[in-house]
């Protein structure tokens, strides 16, 4: 299987090398198909005071593949630029009282951002990773498609990439379902073959996200408040721990109300009182047709002919919702969905797709009234 245009000859190629089964099925499929393959490790995060530094055991992964492969290895240390362009986005994101996704950013500035310029700086063509993702080019344009397996398709994250990026990017795996890639891990003969898939994000360790931000952000406790008559039912530790729809947060997860003890849920973050505002699961604060995109990219460049009626998802893994976009503002884009969608979060990312295709997206935000 060929991975690019193969009328431009680039044969030599870095693999981002995780030490988990996509990449190293990913790099077995390139050495397999006559590639001049390099592993590379990349150490994002590392901070003893939190945890005896997550990536030491899947560097020893990494290695074991390469070896196994037959190719060379080498280890980069981006924690710098990871600090700087992902945690500080991350803790300013949640102290605005916003929820961000941190994959995003990690994708756009450090995987494709800096490892791609070390990668071409080190004379490599192309950059390749583990992502359930497509790069296809038509004519002189390179388009983002989904992955085959619609449960690990990865395009979400990966839709702040650009042209210039998608022309230098390799997704292996992208064809193939996890199980065959499973399959194809035994074939290999990888060290990695039956490794569980990693979930998390390695920074946080063995503690919850609330008690790394307190850690890392400052906070304002306030008053819980029932949504509709803002009756005071307990204390919060501060707006930026809690997440829109969020459920069982601190000791207040259920009142009850003329019979009605159901379980509360986050329905709004008032920052001008620090008051968190909580309901029931059926509150007509969680549910809406209009979502607002700032911030808002297309991989082509090109912006769009609104209105435009394409689909779209607002968190990883959810089915594409149908939908018309169109241009609110200068700043704001609006995405009107067929469905109701319940508990659209500020800071997380809308994504748009067309026909497999992964047009780009914005910040989920409020429009100023």
């Amino acid at each position: 299987m060929k991975f690019f245009d193969t009328s431009i000859e680039k044969k030599k190629v870095l693999i981002a090398l995780s030490g988990g089964v996509d990449s190293s099925v990913s790099a077995a499929l390139l050495v397999k198909e006559g590639y001049d393959v390099t592993a590379a490790y990349m150490v994002m995060y590392d901070d003893p005071a939190v945890q005896e530094s997550c990536w030491i055991e899947e560097y020893r992964d990494a290695v074991r593949v390469a070896a196994s492969l037959g190719i060379p290895i080498v280890k980069f240390d981006f924690t710098k630029e990871y600090r700087e362009h992902v945690l500080s986005y991350l803790f300013d994101s949640y102290s605005s009282g916003n929820t961000p996704n941190p994959d995003v950013l990690c994708n756009t500035y450090i995987k494709f951002g800096v490892w791609l310029d070390k990668a071409r700086e080190l004379g490599f063509d192309m950059l390749a990773t583990g992502h359930y993702a497509q790069v296809k080019k038509q004519g002189e344009e390179y388009f983002l498609l989904q992955g085959i397996d619609d449960n690990k398709d990865q395009t979400y994250f990966l839709h702040q990439l650009n042209q210039e990026k998608l022309s230098r990017v390799l997704f292996p795996v992208g064809t193939y379902t996890k199980q065959r890639v499973r399959e194809l891990a035994v074939s290999f003969n990888l060290p990695t073959a039956k490794k569980k898939e990693s979930m998390g994000i390695c920074f946080v360790g063995n503690v919850s996200m609330k008690d790394f931000l307190k850690k890392h952000i400052s906070l304002t406790p306030g008053n819980i408040v029932f949504y509709g008559t803002d009756e005071v039912i307990g204390r919060h530790d501060g707006l930026s721990l809690y997440t829109i729809g969020q459920s069982h947060f601190g000791n207040v997860s259920s009142i009850n109300k003329g019979g009605d003890s159901r379980s509360l849920y986050v329905v709004e973050k008032r920052a001008h009182t620090h008051e968190l505002v909580v309901g029931y699961d059926d509150c007509e604060k969680l549910f809406t047709h209009d979502v607002y995109l700032s911030f808002f990219h297309l991989i082509s460049g090109v912006d769009l002919h609104y209105p435009v009626a394409c689909k779209a998802r607002f968190r990883h893994r959810q089915p594409l919702q149908d939908v018309v976009v169109t241009r609110y503002s200068d700043d704001l884009i609006q995405v009107h969905t067929k469905d109701v969608q319940r508990a659209i979060v500020p800071g997380q990312f809308g994504v748009l797709y067309k026909d497999g295709v992964c047009l780009g997206g914005g910040v989920i935000s409020s429009p100023i009234t």
